[in-house]
């Protein structure tokens, strides 16, 4: 992988992440620092899944359950 592929992933993880922040923003109201440090330090696998569960979720845990 390139610098300039390194630079386009992660790139795109931080729009995922910052998406979904948004997302649980608009939903739970605000969110919490622990919360947002857990989801800027996921990887674009995880942040798709938990993008998906905000939907059905009625909690902030019930998105980040295993």
């Amino acid at each position: 992988m390139t610098a300039a592929d390194q630079l386009r992933a992660e790139g795109r993880r931080e729009g995922h992440a910052e998406g979904l922040l948004d997302l649980l923003a608009s939903k739970f109201g605000e969110v919490p620092e622990r919360v947002d440090v857990f989801v800027r330090g996921a990887d674009v696998a995880r942040l798709r899944i938990w993008n998906a569960r905000v939907l059905a979720a009625e909690t902030l845990d019930e998105v980040f359950a295993e």
